[in-house]
């Protein structure tokens, strides 16, 4: 997702110097190379952070070599991974401290949308601040929608991504099923599609699995079981009772055990066909 808004921002006529720590993945998205987050902090005025975790995040930003030892006044981080409002809060308080501003943006659409500039954001933060890098966040969505404060954002980004998880697990659970029970896969979605059935795996997911195109280059399957646990952490600390995650967390553990968990998360359908017989959507020539 790092490597699609970097391009977008580039054909935005924005500059940017990208860092990763997998060698060479900056020079594939379009950027020029840092050689650590320290260069990137000094260059930018703006900086977006899209990282897998809080634990990630936080080793990036409190580092010895981090983004809060080399940050200045005036600055703006935007964080664009998928993180747990405890750690986003206790970082904003941080940044406060130095003069910079955080801003959690959980970012919705895949990478379809990534690619386009259509990115749904969550933010949080200074509505300032937020208004104030409006131009840095067009280029890579269409929607930006101001939840409030520090943490808002982030904390909405797990509550969606909660329900995208839900919805993914039980499509292809079902899509499994309709295939054992003989029925037309395409026939089966129209029916989903115009029925209270209807949601975002069957409307833009599965049209595509049921004819062999998996949306390579996704959220994987270990991602999923990742976001599934930090909502988990999110409810129990709201006091909210979680009788839902058993499902997906399931669903997606099981792919991650049968050796799709660095692939989509939509392979989960593959992993389900496994255990119901070997079955596949999508019928091999």
């Amino acid at each position: 997702m790092g490597s699609r808004m970097t391009r977008r921002l580039i054909d935005a006529g924005i500059e940017v110097l990208g860092y990763d720590t997998a060698s060479g993945r900056a020079a594939a998205a379009g950027t020029r190379a840092a050689a650590s987050v320290r260069e990137v902090t000094g260059f930018a005025d703006v900086v977006l952070l899209s990282l897998p975790d809080s634990t990630v995040v936080e080793a990036v930003v409190e580092g010895a070599d981090g983004i809060l030892a080399a940050c200045r006044k005036g600055q703006t981080v935007v964080d664009l991974s998928t993180a747990a409002a405890s750690s986003t809060i206790r970082l904003n308080a941080l940044f406060a401290q130095r003069g910079v501003q955080y801003i959690d943006a959980g970012i919705s659409g895949g990478a379809a949308a990534a690619e386009k500039g259509t990115l749904t954001l969550m933010v949080g933060g200074d509505p300032a601040a937020i208004d104030a890098v409006q131009w840095v966040l067009k280029p890579i969505a269409a929607i930006a929608l101001n939840m409030g404060s520090s943490g808002k954002g982030h904390t909405t980004k797990l509550l969606n991504n909660f329900l995208n998880a839900v919805s993914l697990a039980a499509t292809a659970e079902v899509m499994v099923a309709g295939k054992k029970a003989g029925l037309d896969l395409h026939q089966l979605l129209d029916v989903f599609n115009s029925s209270s059935g209807v949601n975002f795996a069957n409307q833009n997911r599965f049209p595509k699995i049921v004819d062999g195109d998996y949306l390579e280059g996704g959220l994987t399957s270990k991602l999923m079981t990742k976001d599934v646990v930090l909502y988990i952490d999110l409810v129990r600390a709201l006091g909210v009772a979680s009788l839902n995650a058993s499902g997906p967390l399931a669903s997606f553990g099981l792919a991650t055990a049968l050796g799709y968990g660095d692939k989509i998360s939509n392979r989960v359908v593959d992993a389900i066909g496994d255990m119901s017989g070997g079955i596949r959507l999508k019928d091999p020539k």
